[in-house]
């Protein structure tokens, strides 16, 4: 298993995160929405309903703004939402992978494109990007929950594949690492040990990353700004490396 990663590129995107709320809580919402259309409006009958709730609680979305996010996959008139994957890489070839939820195919097709094209980047076919990644389960919980040794065991126990510590900067914590299929499972396993995890998701994980230096970490940042900025885009994973220093740089 893997021991320390920093990943001070993903800290320095959800600092923005936390930051838009309202943008946050919009998209967490719209996720309900849709798992519990998808299936049962019961989160302990849909798997993807429970994790979507369980996220939502885990960043303080308030319950009754939970409740009409599943009552509102009932109605009628409910809006329907398309899920897609683009996929395209950004100046020096970092590959990204960008997963949208939209009830306009063409304004989100519009937009992405629009933000790639802007910063020097291509847009790929479906496939072009992702098999330099794989799909996994990810779990998040902050550094304060255990020691690296405890979370590592108690990960090996539960099934997990691979688990990245960073105990050094605030904000950082655990991540776990699962098998596609597995997430449920290990989930459950570490909740009952070390209670909600912060974030419980299907993820891409990048089987290699790109290194980033100079202008391009910039040029880079502000694609993914745009990208994480949009309205439809659920999420948004890449596969740079990125120095302390050059991301320093950035402020």
């Amino acid at each position: 298993m893997a021991g320390h990663s920093k990943f001070k590129n993903i800290m320095h995107r959800k600092g923005r995160a936390d930051a838009a709320r309202s943008k946050l809580f919009s998209k967490l919402s719209r996720e309900i929405t849709v798992a519990a259309k998808a299936g049962l409006p019961d989160p302990a009958m849909n798997p993807r309903l429970r994790l979507a709730v369980n996220n939502a609680k885990a960043e303080s979305l308030p319950k009754d703004v939970i409740d009409r996010a599943i009552k509102k996959s009932q109605m009628g008139d409910a809006a329907d939402y398309s899920e897609i994957r683009y996929e395209g890489v950004a100046a020096g070839g970092v590959g990204i992978v960008v997963e949208v939820l939209t009830d306009n195919k063409n304004r989100a097709a519009a937009n992405v494109r629009s933000y790639f094209t802007k910063v020097g980047g291509n847009m790929g076919a479906t496939g072009s990007v992702t098999f330099n990644f794989d799909r996994v389960g990810q779990i998040s919980y902050p550094a304060k929950v255990a020691s690296e040794d405890d979370m590592m065991e108690a990960a090996i126990e539960a099934g997990a594949d691979d688990v990245t510590s960073d105990m050094e900067e605030e904000g950082e914590g655990h991540t776990i690492y699962t098998a596609f299929d597995g997430l449920n499972e290990v989930a459950a396993a570490l909740e009952a040990k070390f209670g909600a995890a912060t974030n419980t998701k299907i993820a891409w994980r990048p089987k290699m990353q790109v290194p980033v230096t100079g202008d391009s970490v910039a040029t880079l940042m502000k694609l993914l700004d745009m990208l994480d900025e949009d309205d439809d885009v659920q999420a948004v994973y890449s596969n740079e490396d990125i120095s302390d220093e050059d991301l320093a740089k950035l402020g």
